[in-house]
């Protein structure tokens, strides 16, 4: 397996080993992602969690990661995230035909953003939208459940794609 999948270092001060850790279960989630085609993709395989296509993975995740730092950590705009839209709890799970590449794409943007964000903030930091409850964490509180949660849904789609094409692996 690639190199880029290793853990971070051992010794690690603590906000390189968390977002070491998020870092590398992103790019787990990813490698999920390789040599899909469109249709696979796209292709509900658990009867009672259709959005739960590895698409869907994506799109979920990458939603994630904005409603956490973007929007409960910065303050920003809620009204973006299609996660936090109360009258359709599954919206940032579909994909309405949008391609992989793009939802990939989407998602590595996000990524480099919540980077960028952790890059420029105290892990003591608290977050600042008044409308969560949540938003009252510290950054350090949020990077942990994003490990957490990028790591659950990373193991899903082992078995999502385990049930597409019969292709598994541990990195």
């Amino acid at each position: 397996m690639s190199s880029s999948l290793e853990r971070p270092p051992r010794q690690a001060d603590e906000r390189t080993a968390l977002i070491g850790w998020l870092d590398l279960q992103r790019r787990i989630l990813r490698w999920k992602c390789e040599g899909l085609s469109e249709a696979d993709a796209h292709r509900s395989v658990i009867p009672t969690s259709p959005a739960m296509t590895m698409a869907g993975l994506i799109s979920h995740m990458r939603w994630v990661e904005h409603a956490w730092l973007e929007v409960l950590f910065l303050g920003g705009d809620k009204t973006q995230n299609p996660s936090l839209v109360e009258t359709d709890e599954d919206a940032h799970w579909r994909t309405d035909g949008t391609s992989l590449k793009q939802l990939l794409a989407e998602y590595e943007d996000q990524c480099a953003r919540s980077n960028e964000i952790v890059a420029e903030a105290s892990l003591d930091d608290i977050g600042r939208h008044p409308d969560y409850r949540d938003s009252k964490a510290n950054l350090r509180w949020m990077l942990i459940h994003l490990v957490e949660e990028t790591g659950r849904h990373a193991g899903h789609a082992d078995i999502v794609r385990e049930l597409l094409d019969g292709t598994k692996g541990y990195y």
